[in-house]
């Protein structure tokens, strides 16, 4: 799979779209989920042009890996969900059902959360 440059969060990047920008620096930018799954879901991407974790584990420097994870833990800090817990998903391609071809990080938090998946017999 090759990057889209015309993917929504290309394009939010480059102000194409607004958003209500919850945290930036130079490594990330932090938005709300247009369908939160829980009182606080924020999303965080990576300002480079990266396709999924695996793609942003493999190719990313050093400087962006550490700086993105840092952006994801102020963001939760932010939102006020550090301290009682939060989750932590990133879907990774087709079965995962990744909606939006650039690497992103859902953080939910705000409620108990319940399990992660359900049990499919």
């Amino acid at each position: 799979m090759t990057y889209d440059p015309n993917n929504i969060f290309a394009k939010i990047l480059r102000g194409e779209i607004p958003c209500q920008k919850v945290y930036e620096d130079d490594y990330a930018l932090a938005f709300p989920d247009i369908a939160p799954k829980a009182p606080v879901h924020v999303l965080v991407i990576p300002k480079g042009a990266y396709i999924t974790h695996n793609d942003f584990a493999a190719r990313a420097t050093v400087e962006e890996i550490a700086g993105f994870e840092r952006a994801v833990g102020k963001v939760a800090q932010m939102a006020g969900v550090a301290e009682g817990g939060y989750r932590l998903i990133s879907n990774c391609g087709a079965n995962a059902h990744q909606e939006v071809p650039h690497y992103h990080v859902h953080v939910l938090g705000g409620r108990t959360l319940g399990p992660m998946l359900t049990e499919k017999k």
